[in-house]
């Protein structure tokens, strides 16, 4: 029977394959027992892209090519970063290659003659070398890097969950226990930039910060020499240090600001940081490392499109001044009940119905005390209110961005859409 035949036969069945060749790997080696759906599924996917490969090569009479071989490396160096052990790793192909064989021969053997099941056994033999060869060769450079570079591997790391790379909960954590840290949990997002008069000259075109991802991803591929830090990743660095003088942080840079995934620290104490440095910020709660993209994504359009008065209390943003310039860009980064909340924060929470009719009231009229006479209320007891909204909210309905952030929340939270949740986004 043609070899074409064959294939068609085997790729019909790959669905059953896939399955027992997961299912083998996991009897056979213990360090896959603790792998989680997500991750066995990317098992699943190795296993069939390879052996639709061999299957390919063997119909044309051809043999792996440098670009199958490249994509091998990256696995290894992936499960390098992932902090599997290579001997496990090395194993999970052979058990996958014996146990597709195993079923190849007993769904096509009558279909096959001598000559190409001696070919195709022969063919197996010397694609398992090669991408034994491939892996061992990736697994070993990226292991060589994490050791190497410890400071390149962290901002590797949080590079990648900024982008959403090995962002899942159990990827993330095996790339911590390989890197020998711990994720910080509560964590906050700090995304910094320096004051635009005292911003530093631009770099040339495509050229990013020394020490960049980019940049310095490139210099350990070639093992060239490692520039000193440019001003933005010193920024990031001293910021770190300043915040997190214990350690605890990853830092990075990107473009011109620096990146910070920090434990949980007051919004006084990194106000403070970000004053010492002469710069302004965006500090966002991620509630897990899948929603880091999403948390960086809110942050850096806070910073590209706030307004000069939205400084006007310090030079940090927080999570609603990010929601309010998204809807402002036409971005709704969420439903409109839970926008309501995040700008509103404690203003909807049980028992303060009087303060944001308070907060309406002044909304509305411009001033304390044409805003109680509205509601019936002594000026004082009106700006007692008004105490309790900047208290709840950290914003001062007095200054204009605060008073806007506060404007759009109510009218949100007013509309029949935006009806106040039951909690707040992330519990």
């Amino acid at each position: 029977m043609p070899r074409n035949s064959v294939r068609r036969a085997v790729l019909a069945a790959e669905d059953t394959i896939g399955d027992l060749v997961v299912a083998e790997i996991v009897a056979e080696i213990p360090a896959y027992r603790a792998l989680d759906v997500r991750q066995l599924a990317e098992v699943r996917a190795i296993a069939l892209w390879v052996l639709r490969r061999i299957l390919d090569i063997w119909v044309e009479g051809a043999e792996l090519g440098d670009d199958d071989l490249a994509r091998v490396r990256g696995i290894g160096a992936a499960r390098a970063a992932d902090g599997r052990p290579l001997p496990s790793v090395l194993r999970a192909y052979r058990v996958a290659a014996t146990t597709a064989i195993d079923q190849i021969v007993e769904l096509v053997e009558p279909m096959l003659t001598v000559a190409d099941t001696i070919a195709f056994a022969r063919l197996w033999l010397t694609s398992f070398d090669q991408l034994t060869e491939a892996i061992y060769e990736g697994y070993s450079a990226s292991a060589e890097r994490l050791t190497a570079d410890r400071d390149r591997a962290l901002r590797d790391f949080l590079d990648d969950l900024l982008v959403g790379r090995q962002a899942h909960p159990a990827a993330a954590a095996d790339r911590s226990r390989a890197l020998g840290i711990t994720l910080p949990s509560p964590p906050r997002l700090l995304v910094a930039e320096r004051e635009p008069a005292d911003a530093p000259a631009a770099p040339t075109a495509g050229a990013p910060d020394a020490g960049s991802h980019a940049d310095g991803r490139r210099r350990n591929v070639r093992g060239g020499a490692q520039a000193a830090p440019g001003p933005v990743l010193r920024l990031a660095q001293e910021l770190a240090a300043q915040l997190c003088p214990d350690g605890g942080a990853l830092s990075t840079v990107r473009g011109q600001r620096a990146v910070l995934l920090l434990p949980l620290r007051d919004e006084e104490t990194i106000r403070a940081a970000l004053l010492d440095h002469g710069c302004r910020g965006c500090a966002i709660r991620p509630p897990r490392p899948d929603t880091l993209v999403d948390a960086y994504r809110l942050a850096s359009l806070a910073l590209d499109l706030a307004p000069a008065d939205a400084y006007e209390g310090g030079p940090l943003l927080g999570e609603s001044d990010g929601y309010a310039l998204a809807l402002l860009a036409g971005r709704p980064p969420a439903e409109p009940e839970t926008v309501a909340r995040v700008l509103l924060g404690a203003l909807l929470d049980p028992g303060q119905e009087h303060v944001r009719q308070g907060l309406d009231a002044f909304l509305a009229a411009g001033s304390a005390t044409t805003a109680a006479a509205m509601v019936g209320l002594h000026p004082q007891s009106l700006r007692y209110r008004l105490r309790r909204v900047r208290e709840l909210t950290g914003r001062d309905p007095r200054r204009s961005w605060d008073r806007f952030v506060l404007d759009l929340g109510s009218r949100i939270a007013a509309s029949p859409l935006g009806a106040a949740p039951s909690g707040v986004p992330g519990d």
